[in-house]
């Protein structure tokens, strides 16, 4: 629990870059901007029961690696869907920072935790342009379903790369295009390829790329500098 207290602590410090910052460039902003301060219509999307079932979060978490003890950031949490699954997954020696823009959204993870008694998931109120990590301090950043709604993402991705401990990855999990029963318009979508080549123009290389879930792809990400990692 000592990490936990030191973790929060460091919360409140901006994560130094990793690298500078890429020039902005366009084509690498949100394709979609909206609220998400309505709480009990995000708690009806987010938290569907029958999410599980094509979502398979605890595969995922498997799939991309998440191991007890780990810190853990779960960039754009929402209700905390899957810091939920992460925090059973990290167990009481690991941390998840349930990461969000929206206060609304914070105060319902915090009631969430508390309700369930996981101490090891820390909301964290964030802004658009700065993710709030710990400089150096995590293992592992998840993003379902929000890469889209970040703009300027190359330079974000500078900031993501500071907060990462070495060895720190990235995991991207977001829509294919397609008609399916869940998920954004195609509009709103970008195709694994885009995915990677912003990575890619960002430094970063990409580790793994699983594909077995019905509707999402999941990419798994090394930042600038990093060893190891060949894409499959």
């Amino acid at each position: 629990m000592i990490e936990l207290v030191l973790l929060v602590a460091a919360l409140a410090e901006p994560a130094p870059s990793g690298a500078p910052a890429p020039p902005a460039q366009a084509g690498h902003d949100a394709t979609v901007h909206h609220p998400f301060d309505d709480v009990a219509k995000w708690v009806g999307v987010f938290d569907d029961p029958g999410r599980d079932a094509w979502q398979k979060p605890d595969a995922v978490i498997d799939a991309i690696g998440v191991k007890s003890g780990m810190v853990v950031a779960d960039l754009g949490a929402g209700t905390g869907y899957f810091s939920v699954h992460l925090a059973k997954a990290v167990g009481d020696k690991g941390v998840v920072l349930a990461i969000d823009i929206e206060p609304n959204l914070i105060k319902y993870m915090t009631e969430r935790a508390a309700k369930a008694q996981l101490t090891q998931m820390v909301p964290v109120l964030a802004s658009p342009e700065n993710p709030k990590l710990p400089a150096h301090g995590v293992d592992l950043v998840l993003i379902v379903d929000t890469w889209h709604h970040i703009d300027d993402r190359l330079s974000y991705l500078v900031k993501l790369a500071g907060g990462l401990k070495p060895g720190g990855r990235v995991a991207v999990v977001d829509f294919k295009k397609g008609d399916f029963p869940v998920g954004p318009p195609d509009a709103h979508k970008l195709t694994p390829e885009s995915v990677v080549s912003e990575f890619a123009a960002a430094g970063w290389t990409q580790a793994s790329h699983w594909d077995e879930l019905p509707y999402q792809y999941v990419l798994v990400f090394t930042p600038p500098g990093a060893s190891g990692g060949a894409s499959r």
